[in-house]
């Protein structure tokens, strides 16, 4: 049943899909899709508004409209669904396995030493296999997709490619190409992934990550901008190809 009643509006054009409104809905109303912050159901908001201030480009704000009676019920069913579907700690049931999210700098901890090397790791895990579909800290993302060697060559690989970005490592040599593809195909489905950097070694056998990818990407029918960059075993960057998505 619909009723005149206070709701959250998004202005997309405001919305950057950086995920920060979505933890501060503590009804689970809010998720990044394609890109965008959108509410997934008028029964599951409140219309309080706690989201609005973790949102840092204004997008977020209550409007009065026409919408579905908030249902405290269908968010508690809701909610333990999604509980059921996002484990605290993934199947091989390692401690070190535990999906965190490392956020940046806090306010009043003392920064690091002038010249000091830090890492701009930013979530954990990081490998293909062992990072799930629909990890938190995927959702809205720019991804970096590198081979495993990568990070050992590319000197200044925090700097320049994983600042900013969630990561995922992998080898298309020794790893299931098949499972690779259709874990890639779940998360461009569900993700709302912004886009995708590639970095692989000049060796023939890392040739196949970005063929992965690509069918992933098409196995989920979305079209997202693809930047490639190959690395030589010394360590230099010998190409950067960019794919715009359609």
């Amino acid at each position: 049943m619909s009723i005149l009643r206070k709701i959250i509006e998004i202005d997309e054009e405001r919305c950057d899909g950086c995920g920060q409104c979505v933890p501060g809905c503590a009804e689970g109303a809010l998720q990044i899709v394609d890109g965008k912050a959108r509410v997934l159901a008028d029964k599951y908001c409140d219309g309080l508004g706690a989201c609005i201030g973790e949102c840092p480009n204004d997008a977020l704000r209550i409007i009065e409209r026409e919408a579905e009676e908030f249902d405290e019920v269908a968010v508690e069913e809701y909610l333990t669904e999604r509980k059921k579907e996002e484990p605290a700690t993934l199947p091989c049931g390692c401690p070190s396995t535990q999906i965190q999210s490392f956020l940046p700098q806090n306010v009043g901890e003392s920064a690091p030493p002038v010249g000091e090397i830090t890492s701009t790791l930013s979530h954990w895990p990081v490998q293909i296999r062992l990072v799930p579909a629909n990890a938190p800290f995927l959702k809205g993302a720019d991804l970096l997709v590198a081979a495993d060697c990568v990070p050992v060559a590319f000197p200044s690989f925090h700097r320049d490619l994983l600042k900013g970005k969630v990561v995922m490592l992998g080898c298309p040599k020794f790893d299931a190409v098949d499972e690779y593809v259709q874990k890639f195909a779940d998360i461009f489905r569900t993700a709302g992934i912004r886009s995708v950097t590639l970095a692989v070694m000049e060796v023939p056998c890392c040739s196949g990550l970005p063929m992965i990818v690509k069918k992933g990407m098409d196995a989920a029918g979305k079209q997202i901008s693809i930047k490639e960059i190959v690395i030589s075993p010394k360590g230099k960057i010998l190409e950067a190809s960019e794919k715009p998505s359609d």
